[in-house]
């Protein structure tokens, strides 16, 4: 399927060929038949991708910030590369469209293949001939409402909720600032509600289309005046700025003409410097209207499909999409009197050029789809590249690996390595988003992409399974890459419950009996975990130096972890499994390596706090007992000063001393003598994806053994105990 996508790094805009998504659970595959071009968001998300680097930063000051920290605790060339990687994802543009139901989920709200809909949402509405939208997201078309008319409910939706910001009453005075396509939808809306309506907009020939539309009054200058006399004098009941202008004088030409106690409603990006005096004098309540309305920019409701009670939130932002069809329906709000300009989905790109160029006056721009002339396909295949992940210089046997999911990690850290390790040659990449994996498999030299898994597990080529998905998915997909007779590298953690692990032993363990009676390697041998430290030379060199001692270790391991919002998914105990499962295992591998023992009994102690905003689990104190007599101490902190070093450890044993600080430098001295290693920060990244690999090629176990695996995994569920229960839990 096509999909238009524009680059954040360069702000070129393509037509790019890239695989139809899978259908979730929780949502539908929409056939789209008709998308709406926001004028003014996508105009100023195209105008900032085509910015320099220089410029983007001066707009952004927040994450250079986030940069030059990163710089000062990963090293320059690293934070480089991970910037280097999120500037080269692609943009899906659009976020309002209209189609028909090709493939409906088994929990999806009633719907079913042929529903014709209306859809939703950056990042799943978007500009493209297919596109998988979660059902929180989708209300159906009523009858005689069109396919360009439904398209644009998303874009109404907006100006509906900033209308209901207003709360305005039958016979009250409105004035709208901004006649745009939001303006006039607005305006329309007011008028519905019973409401007298003045307009004011620069361009005189927008005036004249809101009052064809049914606003009372409108002027492009003297707002003032003309709305004092327009409300006898008391000033407007409502002041609805839909323009978007850095200018602060939106926000005080509205205090002015706003009645005492009124309210002053903002949709539109505008200045916000507001003039004290007017607003405190008359008491003016100013508000900001949030997009498409409740639910907007939570992942629960909109991703999870866990709806708000309708007794106590009337209109989210689904009742708010559904309300506007219903007075397009009526025909009380007319959109397609306001679409200015019609092109068909291949000559899209001529949309943006009017879009950025403003070669001619332009309002509302739809996209029209034709019938799909090829059935609908999850996989796209490239023509060979030269290069050195593609394998054009490979060793005889080297070894095809596939990735199922590439978010941030894998392309800022795993790829980078992928292409400097010679034995390995990419096969497959599949994501849930046809785009990411079609312009990463393009980028990097894939053969080919997918958005569904069963491309790559039945791909012969394939002798590595990478998974980089999110943590509550790992578990299955090692399990379904094994089953298909592949060796299977995930990044930590192995599975994020009890549960899931269990499970997951139950089907290698039968796979190790069909595989000792096939004469294949054990399925117990072909399971890695991206337990990466242990592969790093300050790690080698610790294990070493410790090598000869005849007494336990004693060790503290400090991350200085930093703080992470408590909606983010890995927060969620039944996708991320928590911080300490999804990532507090690789400070415990790492100690149990360098003591070369398991885990047996595990303390653990977490801060108590009232705030709400804090995870408590976060910021934590773990005492580790190992089967050798080796206790450690893992501070994982989320309070902490984020400019200094994230990861310290402390190991004493045998009258001598080792720190190791961040991968960058580590001292070891006493009676076993004096060690340093010094310079950039390493990590282990590459030593472990070489032992991986070396491993597939020649047919032996992989370099960590299922047993540690589990082990550490075991681990972290007994932390969690051990904060719930305050006694020592066993492993």
């Amino acid at each position: 399927m096509k999909q238009i996508l524009q680059s954040f790094k360069t702000g070129e805009l393509w037509l790019a060929e890239v695989p139809a998504p899978l259908c979730r659970a929780k949502g539908a595959v929409v056939r789209t038949c008709a998308s709406f071009v926001s004028a003014g968001t996508e105009r100023m998300l195209a105008e900032f991708a085509k910015k320099g680097l220089v410029g983007k930063a001066l707009q952004m000051p927040d994450q250079v910030k986030k940069v030059l920290r990163k710089m000062k605790t990963e090293g320059v060339f690293a934070t480089l590369e991970k910037v280097q990687a999120k500037l080269d994802q692609p943009i899906p543009l659009g976020y309002s469209s209209a189609g028909v139901v090709e493939e409906a989920g088994r929990d999806s709200g009633g719907l079913k293949a042929g529903d014709r809909v209306a859809c939703g949402g950056a990042g799943f509405a978007n500009h493209a001939e297919y596109g998988y939208v979660p059902k929180n997201l989708i209300v159906k078309i009523p009858d005689g409402v069109s396919f360009e008319d439904a398209s644009c409910a998303t874009v109404g939706s907006i100006a509906l909720q900033g209308v209901r910001q207003c709360d305005l009453r039958l016979g009250e005075t409105a004035a709208v600032i901004g006649l745009g396509l939001m303006g006039i939808l607005a305006v329309q809306m007011l008028k519905a509600s019973g409401c007298r309506v003045i307009g004011f907009d620069p361009d005189a020939s927008r005036c004249r289309l809101a009052e064809d539309m049914g606003c009372d009054m409108t002027v492009n200058s003297a707002l003032v005046p003309a709305a004092m006399a327009f409300s006898g004098g008391q000033g407007v009941d409502a002041v609805l700025i839909t323009a978007a202008t850095h200018s602060d004088e939106p926000v005080t030409v509205a205090a002015e003409i706003c009645r005492k106690k009124g309210k002053v409603v903002a949709t539109g990006l505008v200045g916000m410097n507001l003039p004290r005096d007017q607003y405190y004098k008359k008491e003016i309540d100013f508000r900001l209207s949030c997009s498409y309305g409740p639910g907007r920019y939570d992942p629960m409701y909109e991703e999870q499909g866990v709806d708000y009670p309708f007794g106590y939130v009337r209109w989210t932002e689904q009742r708010n999409m559904a309300a506007f069809l219903q007075l397009v329906a009526e025909g009380k709000v007319t959109p397609s009197k306001l679409v200015t300009h019609r092109f068909k989905f291949d000559d899209a790109l001529a949309a943006y050029e009017l879009l950025l160029k403003r070669t001619e006056p332009y309002l509302g721009i739809v996209l029209e789809y034709d019938e799909p002339q090829k059935p609908l396909s999850r996989r796209i295949d490239f023509a060979p590249k030269a290069s050195a992940a593609a394998g054009a210089a490979q060793p005889k046997e080297s070894v095809g690996a596939s990735f199922i999911g590439c978010g941030n990690f894998a392309k800022a850290v795993l790829l980078p390595t992928a292409r400097k390790t010679p034995a390995l040659r990419l096969r497959g990449v599949c994501t849930a988003s046809g785009m990411s994996c079609a312009e990463t498999g393009r980028k990097e030299g894939f053969a080919f992409a997918a958005t569904d898994q069963a491309e790559v597990l039945k791909d012969a080529d394939t002798d590595l399974v990478m998974v980089t998905t999110r943590h509550d998915l790992h578990a299955g997909q090692i399990a379904a890459a094994l089953e298909a007779g592949k060796s299977a590298f995930s990044e930590k953690p192995l599975c994020i419950s009890e549960e899931q692990l269990d499970e997951l032993l139950v089907k290698i363990e039968k796979l190790d009996v069909e595989g000792a009676l096939a004469g294949a390697l054990p399925a117990s041998g072909r399971v890695m975990v991206g337990f990466n430290r242990r592969f790093s030379p300050h790690a080698k060199l610790l294990r070493e130096y410790f090598a000869a001692r005849t007494l336990p270790l004693v060790m503290h391991y400090r991350v200085n972890a930093g703080s992470i919002p408590r909606d983010v998914w890995i927060q969620d105990p039944s996708v991320g499994g928590g911080r300490m499962v999804g990532e507090g295992c690789h400070f415990i591998d790492f100690m149990s390596y360098i003591a070369g023992a398991p885990v047996v009994k595990v303390q653990a102690m977490c801060i108590q706090t009232a705030n709400a905003a804090e995870t408590p689990e976060d910021s934590v104190s773990v005492n580790l007992q190992f089967a050798d007599g080796s206790v450690g101490t893992l501070e994982y902190v989320a309070l902490g000063d984020t400019t200094l070093p994230k990861e310290v450890c402390e190991i004493h044993g045998e009258g001598s001393t080792a720190v190791m600080e961040n991968f960058c430098c580590t001292v070891c001295s006493g009676r076993l003598g004096k060690r340093k290693l010094k310079g950039r920060q390493q990590k282990g990244f590459a030593e472990e994806l070489a032992a991986t690999v070396e491993s597939v090629r020649a047919g032996k176990a992989m370099p960590i053994t299922l047993a540690e695996i589990v082990n550490v995994t075991k681990a972290t569920f007994a932390v969690l105990r051990a904060l719930k229960s305050g006694r020592t839990e066993e492993v």
